[in-house]
Formats: structure tokens, sequence, C-alpha cells
């Protein structure tokens, strides 16, 4: 376990954006079936989710929860310092989002940005990121975003993956505050499961697959190009690997179930939050949830179920134990004090950035 422990700097803000149409799974009837959609909700608990217009991309998204989070408390932009974009679906090959990012929220050539290429597990990896640049440099702000349009690499055919993942982005403002508090975070990495949620096909290491879809051994239409997710393998990871994270993590820190008021977990699926749940004895009031209205979000997870459950209430702290996983494989903890009247609302927007690169030189 990385442990870290970051002192006198907090999380000052947090916003969640969503498009516009909420999709519900009983829409995929015609294609995979009534019995097959139903008994799919029942398992993932998945109702309806959201999916991104044509157009919109991630930094989409994510730049629309940054503006919205800019507005809410009148941040300069030339304070940013640090600005990461945790996402699985950027804008380009090259450059790096964030560079995109960087230009659109108007932030100052005195400000260091980079992409990271995590899921799931994202949001506490870039957070982790985040604090320790803001713990070694001189930067006082920063803005940690992330986003996913996971529909983008996802076969309409697959009846595992299509109905589950839902897009959004989020922002999350840091600051060092002279207040006392400390941030905790811990993660963990197995590379030697990295074929157990990819997508072989579409960078450089495999570049000749065919683009046309064919029958897998598992009976589902997909190519090289789309998402595979090994789900007994992935399933089997998230209810025993996670909890054991969890509780090192509490042990390490001299704290137990009954120190938190709530433990946001990524919304991978509704059979995996009840197994953890379980395993770690977490009463089940403490348990936030929105997969049944969202979906899987990947980096989103954690402030989108933060924004849906506290966005609304206008004032308190809650002691949270953050939790994502996911991809690499990977996965990590966070242990903060949030004010809730910093996460705002959830914002639904189709609004996507509508300047050309085709063609520039």
């Amino acid at each position: 376990m990385i442990f870290s422990a970051f002192q006198n700097i907090q999380i000052t803000g947090m916003s969640v954006a969503v498009p516009e149409k909420q999709i519900p799974v009983e829409s995929f009837n015609e294609v995979f079936g009534e019995e097959a959609v139903t008994g799919f909700s029942e398992m993932t608990g998945v109702k309806a989710l959201y999916r991104a217009v044509p157009q919109q991309t991630a930094s989409d998204l994510g730049y629309e929860a940054a503006r919205n989070l800019f507005n809410k408390q009148g941040i300069n932009p030339d304070d940013i310092g640090i600005l990461v974009f945790v996402t699985q679906k950027p804008d380009f090959r090259s450059p790096s989002t964030s560079y995109l990012l960087h230009k659109r929220l108007g932030l100052n050539r005195e400000c260091s940005c980079f992409d990271i290429n995590l899921a799931c597990s994202g949001f506490i990896f870039g957070l982790e990121a985040v604090l320790s640049m803001l713990k070694n440099s001189e930067s006082k702000t920063a803005l940690l975003i992330t986003g996913d349009t996971s529909v983008r690499t996802l076969s309409p055919m697959d009846r595992t993956m299509i109905m589950l993942f839902g897009d959004s982005g989020t922002a999350t403002l840091l600051e060092k505050s002279s207040n006392p508090g400390t941030i905790y975070t811990a993660m963990r990495t197995d590379g030697s499961k990295f074929k157990s949620i990819i997508t072989p096909s579409g960078a450089y290491r495999n570049m000749n697959a065919p683009v046309e879809r064919e029958l897998w051994d598992d009976g589902i239409l997909r190519s090289d190009y789309d998402t595979h997710m090994k789900g007994m393998e992935v399933f089997g990871f998230s209810i025993t690997e996670v909890p054991l994270l969890i509780k090192d993590f509490m042990e390490k820190l001299g704290t137990t179930t009954d120190t938190y008021d709530c433990f946001a977990l990524h919304q991978a699926n509704m059979f995996i939050i009840k197994q953890i749940t379980r395993k770690v004895k977490i009463p089940v009031e403490k348990i936030p949830i929105s997969i049944d209205r969202f979906g899987n979000n990947s980096s989103n997870s954690v402030p989108l179920v933060l924004a849906d459950n506290f966005g609304n209430m206008d004032s308190g702290s809650i002691r949270t134990m953050m939790s994502g996983f996911g991809a690499g494989l990977s996965w990590g903890c966070a242990d903060a004090v949030l004010d809730i009247s910093r996460i705002y609302p959830i914002v639904h927007t189709d609004a996507w950035y509508q300047e050309s690169f085709r063609g520039l030189v």
C-alpha cells in the first residue's frame, strides 16, 4: 500500500456535469430482449444512464463542470497553478487534452498541465497527483478535472457494457489552507492483470487490427477497437482487493467505519457495492448510491455520487472515505473532510466546443 498524508490542503469545491439525455435501460429491449435487460438491471442496479451527444467529448463535460465551479465560487483563473485532466477518452492523441482545457478556461502561463490515462480509479490517483504537486510546489490552488465518454469505445451489441456505462465530467478544486486538517490517500496496482479491462486497438501496439466487428468467444459482436472487460476476473478483484485495501487503510489511520459519515465508493455495479459494504461492515445508510440513475461513470463516479447525494445541501461537513478501482488493475482510497456547501448540484448540458481543428497546420 502506497500511503500518503497531506496536511493543510483542502478540497474546496466539487462540480459535476452530465449530458441532457437520460436513457432508460428498457430502451435496449429491442436489441437484447426484455428478459435479458431486466436481468441485467436487477443484477447491476442500473435503471438509466446519461449519454453524450455525438459531438460532445469528455473534455466538454469536464469543462462545463469546471466552468460551473468557477461561476459558483468566483474563481480567478489566474489563481490556478496546476491542472490535471483524468480521462481515457482524450480529444486528440497529441497534445494532452489538459492544454485545450487550459485554453478554454483562460488559465495563465504560470500553470502546470498534464493528462492521466486512468478509468475507474482515476479520481483517487488524480487526487494523489494534485495533492503531491501542491505539497511540493509554490502553487496554492489546483484543479482536478475528470471526464469520460465511455460509449465511444463500446460495441452497441455488448450487453455486458453498453447498458452499464454513462458519460459525465467533474471538476474538483484543491487549495492550500492554514486550517488544520489532513487528506490521506492509499493506492495499489496489479499490472499483471492489464488485460482485464482493455481496448486493444486504437493506439500503437495493435495498429492493423480489422475494424469490422466479429463474434467473440463470449457470443458478443465486437472489434479490437471496442473496450472489453473480463467480467468474472474484475468482479473477483473488486470484492477481494478493494475491501482489503479499505480495511488496511483504516488500520493504518486508526479509524473504523464509525469514524466516517460517508463512504463514496466507485459505482461499479450494485452487486459489487453490496459485497464491499458487507465485507468492510459499513452501515448501509453511509453508502450513497447513484448507479441506478447514472450508471457506472468511470473516473467520475466518486464526485458524481457525492454531488448527487449532497449537492442540494446548504451546510455541514462530512468525513468521507472515497474509493475508486478498475482498469490497470488499479485501486485507491482517500480520506478527507468535505464541506457540503461546496459540493454543487449536477449540471445537465449538451454543450460542446465548436472550434474546428481539421486542416489546421
